[in-house]
């Protein structure tokens, strides 16, 4: 495309007003210049803003609408950053200075009352997106001397770095190898805890900072620095002083002293020496007494000293590096900092093997540059935009040639999209706004099940954020079994994570056999206790009533008289050992042409045959029931009903022994009750 085609190439406007009228006449105005896009509500448009974020140019947008209006509109694209890529314009007719105040409030870029005039409409317009323009334009501007500032920054304290290891006989390589390992290090201590509260921007300081961990030995003499032999005691106590010149440069750094890379320098410099035992110099601190970044950067000086070679020394194997580390043989260290290493052993020599100048300090400066954009100190470029826009259209060939139905649910506005091959196979639209009372959480999933999954995803933690469940789903009128996996998403709002939604995929397991045969066995069946649930009990017994010609079966219902004390006084964990404690005694104690099963809660049924001899089989059983779990003394009330009376009807068998189940109930319970005792 050339140029001058692509700056008539028109721009999208999306356009949000519950009136159609007014829809359109806003359209009449703007449409040979822009390509419009309408919403009839705040929801309708967060889910064009979903898809086709960083297409909108402008956003007019009215206040008083049905389902959510202007100001919950705004609200939720301050929560999503949406306001930061899009100008929004609100036209109303409520001209209160309170609704004005809190437009701007919101971020609106502008406020036009109706009735409106088209040349002020048009007029308005193009002011804000040429605005809005200019000041993403000065956005880059400083994005470019924010970079630029970054790389002269790192380049200074390289070469101060450099100038200390070319005295002392080394390569500049042990700075880089600092670098790279503490940033290794310190990425591992975040992922496995976070009482040291370090945060990625920490990261970043820390891992400049180390660079300086030596610079007090520029004021050692060269004779102690290059010494190939053994160094004397009084040669070692001048050696040991670096620390203490380092920190005392640091230190008088004029008006500097407070910057939070001087502050970290010093902590490194002073104490990168110091032992977990209190065994090192110079100031003998122990434990956390030392600084963590002190901590740190020391485990990384003393793996790159013994896995590099030095004048009085040959370099040890990293297999060699780490086993000498972990034994103490070269101080103590915090056992934390021990796991990290040992955790992470195998994939250290390897990044040290691929390290380069080049690659660590323009990995190190976009690093910097995306924690700015995360922290919300910059705003997405055009080329992250087609990159995006490269992702997007990757992942949606994938999708389709995997055929699996993926999907993305968010909290703000709650919200689900679709794959474009997911919609197209399940007849949905890609967007699904309110998702719970949709057709997807109330026919693909049963609502219980849809409600169930977004409860077990919102429960997952940012360490542990992935789930994998099984659901018999409707697609298309067909029942089949899925594979659900889904992957929680959080952003970090100071710090502490918040949970904002899930993507995930519907993997169709209807050919894997084995899978499906156990699903289904499971699926008969009460998870807690084992028993049959009474979805397969009313099935199966309903299969034997039919058969039989003498009708000589009972079936006994029954529960846990004053259960809830056990919940009460115990608690629910103990309460469901009870249950299990009592599904026990039933699968020991009844034969295997008998079917029991845990109704729900505290309830169950036993159908079994009879010869003639119900009350001794009932007996039998009611008394093996009343016993006692630790110290809560078990007993139940029970109902029983002759097949012989049902007239081969499940429902009219289960509604005779709950008759009789509550007379016993009522009859004082620890009793049980016969339906034909009238």
């Amino acid at each position: 495309m050339s140029q001058k085609e692509n700056i008539r190439e028109k721009k999208k406007i999306l356009i949000v007003d519950d009136s159609e009228i007014n829809r359109s006449l806003l359209s009449d105005m703007l449409s040979s210049e822009y390509d419009i896009i309408e919403a009839e509500n705040g929801l309708e448009a967060a889910g064009i803003l979903h898809q086709q974020e960083y297409m909108i140019a402008l956003m007019l947008l009215d206040i008083v609408m049905p389902v959510m209006d202007g100001f919950e509109m705004l609200a939720v694209m301050n929560q999503n950053g949406w306001i930061k890529s899009i100008p929004v314009i609100m036209i109303s007719a409520e001209t209160v200075p309170a609704y004005v105040d809190r437009a701007y409030d919101l971020g609106v870029q502008d406020y036009i009352s109706r009735p409106f005039d088209e040349r002020i409409v048009q007029r308005r317009v193009v002011n804000t997106i040429l605005l809005f323009a200019k000041q993403k334009e000065l956005e880059y501007m400083v994005t470019d001397q924010i970079m630029e500032k970054e790389r002269e920054s790192r380049l200074m304290v390289d070469i101060l770095s450099n100038i200390v290891e070319f005295r002392n006989g080394e390569s500049g390589l042990h700075v880089l190898h600092i670098r790279m390992l503490t940033e290794f290090f310190l990425k591992r201590l975040l992922e496995k805890t976070d009482q040291f509260g370090i945060s990625r921007t920490d990261i970043s300081l820390i891992t400049n900072a180390s660079a300086l961990h030596d610079i007090g030995k520029i004021a050692i003499p060269s004779r102690i620095l290059n010494k190939s032999g053994k160094l004397t005691d009084e040669e070692f106590a001048t050696m040991k002083t670096h620390t203490l010149e380092g920190a005392k440069l640091l230190q008088s750094v004029p008006m500097r002293e407070n910057e939070p890379l001087v502050k970290l320098s010093y902590q490194i410099c002073r104490w990168h020496h110091e032992r977990y035992d209190g065994r090192g110099y110079p100031d003998g601190l122990k434990g956390d007494e030392i600084p963590i970044a002190a901590q740190v950067v020391a485990l990384a000086d003393v793996y790159d000293a013994l896995t590099s070679e030095r004048v009085y020394k040959p370099a040890f194997p990293h297999e060699k590096a780490v086993e000498m580390i972990l034994n103490n043989e070269c101080g103590v260290f915090n056992p934390i900092l021990m796991e990290c290493l040992r955790d992470s052993a195998e994939f250290l020599q390897e990044e040290l093997e691929t390290v380069s100048r080049k690659q660590n300090s323009q990995e190190e400066l976009w690093g910097t540059v995306e924690r700015m954009m995360e922290a919300d100190k910059l705003n997405v470029s055009d080329r992250t935009v087609k990159l995006l826009e490269h992702e997007r259209v990757k992942y949606q060939f994938f999708a389709e040639l995997s055929q699996e139905i993926q999907f993305e649910y968010t909290t703000v506005p709650e919200m689900l999209s679709l794959s474009e091959w997911g919609a197209k196979f399940l007849q949905m639209p890609e967007t699904i706004l309110n998702p719970k009372e949709s057709d997807f959480g109330t026919k693909v999933f049963s609502e219980a099940d849809f409600e169930s999954l977004l409860s077990k995803v919102e429960a997952t933690t940012p360490k542990e954020p992935v789930l994998e469940e099984h659901y018999l789903l409707n697609i298309n009128g067909m029942e089949r079994w899925h594979r659900v996996i889904v992957r929680s998403m959080w952003e970090n709002n100071n710090e502490s994570p918040v949970y904002t939604g899930a993507i995930g995929k519907m993997v169709d397991i209807h050919e894997d056999v084995e899978t499906i045969k156990h699903l289904r066995l499971m699926a008969d069946y009460d998870p807690l206790t084992g028993l049959l649930n009474h979805k397969s009990a009313r099935a199966q017994i309903s299969a034997h009533l039919s058969d039989t010609e003498n009708g000589k079966y009972i079936l006994l219902l029954f529960d846990l008289d004053h259960f809830k004390l056990a919940n009460d006084t115990y608690g629910h964990l103990f309460g469901d050992e009870v249950l299990k404690f009592v599904a026990e005694i039933i699968k020991n104690n009844i034969r295997s042409m008998d079917i029991a099963a845990r109704m729900g809660g505290d309830e169950f049924l036993v159908f079994m045959p009879h010869k003639d001899t119900i009350e001794a089989q009932v007996k039998r059983i009611f008394g093996l029931l009343s016993s006692k779990y630790q110290d809560f003394q078990i007993s139940v009330s029970m109902g029983v009903s002759d097949a012989k009376d049902s007239g081969g009807d499940y429902d009219t068998l289960f509604r005779m022994a709950d008759e009789a189940l509550y007379r016993a109930k009522r009859g004082g319970r620890n009793k049980y009750c016969f339906y034909w005792d009238e």
